[in-house]
């Protein structure tokens, strides 16, 4: 069973009724890319996720909840039941973004639900054809299960009063740091960060070939970020609770297991204009 990343070699050593392949891939500039690029050709046997319909809930934009509002354990469940997920399959997920669009948000929604036995392909679709392994333009057509999972509430946060008021955790935010700093904001309402949060860029994550650094590595760059803190007590946030998985995934292959997101993040906290916004460095 893997947990948190699988390789390449590792994919392709599984049988077809082992694994369940997820096609997560996601553009934010052009939201039916992804889907474009996965009718055109995907890994062999993989069900395509889309970040706005299946992993998130657009219709709840207005309520504050950020550009990619967590979808209902019932939507969610009825993609995965539309994929023929059963409990013990393996689920292995994919993109072209090195795990943060939209895999690693797949990843974190499948352990929200208690779900340990999904990882994310390592390198992401480039990997998977540098390494000249097939691909398809055939969709699968899988038998569909009965599903009914439930978010763990103690693992996700979407009251922004929560965040304002944090005092033992540490906020960690996944953009790049021009955005964090406020000196370009190409997405959301204003540019800059929660009051009080530190940064990690979820790119810091991974080697110049895309794949991730080790868990040494990554275990020792978020132990000199975090501190004193324990794992427990680091929230994760981004520009919409997407990239912020890619943190929380590198932790967990680190060892540093317990940190939560806020589901929210960036774009949820500037919905309302009134809320304190934070620029420069900490």
């Amino acid at each position: 069973m893997k947990t948190t990343l699988i390789s390449v070699d590792e994919l392709a050593a599984l049988a077809a009724p082992e694994v369940l392949i997820v096609d997560c891939r996601h553009d934010l500039a052009d939201a039916g890319k992804g889907e474009r690029d996965y009718r055109a050709e995907h890994i062999p046997g993989a069900v395509f996720a889309s970040l706005d319909h299946d992993l998130s809930d657009l219709s709840r934009i207005p309520l504050g909840l950020g550009r990619h509002p967590l979808p209902s354990e019932q939507v969610f469940s009825a993609a995965l039941g539309r994929w023929g997920w059963r409990p013990g399959l393996q689920v292995v997920c994919y993109d072209a973004g090195n795990g943060a669009l939209a895999a690693a948000r797949l990843w974190w929604l499948l352990r929200l639900c208690g779900v340990k036995d999904v990882a994310v392909l390592d390198g992401g679709y480039a990997a998977w054809k540098a390494a000249n392994r097939p691909v398809s333009h055939d969709t699968p057509q899988p038998v569909p299960t009965a599903v009914a999972l439930h978010y763990d509430a103690s693992q996700v946060l979407l009251d922004h009063a929560t965040i304002a008021g944090l005092q033992q955790e540490l906020l960690l935010d996944a953009r790049a740091a021009p955005r964090y700093l406020g000196e370009v904001e190409p997405l959301d309402r204003a540019a800059g960060h929660v009051p009080g949060a530190a940064n990690r860029a979820f790119a810091d994550n991974l080697q110049a070939d895309g794949h991730f650094k080790s868990a040494a590595e990554l275990r020792q760059a978020f132990m000199a970020v975090i501190g004193n803190h324990a794992p427990e007590q680091v929230v994760h946030m981004c520009g919409s609770g997407v990239t912020a998985c890619h943190n929380l995934l590198a932790m967990e292959h680190a060892g540093l297991t317990g940190s939560r997101l806020y589901a929210p993040s960036w774009s949820g906290w500037v919905s309302d204009p009134a809320r304190p916004i934070a620029t420069g460095k900490e």
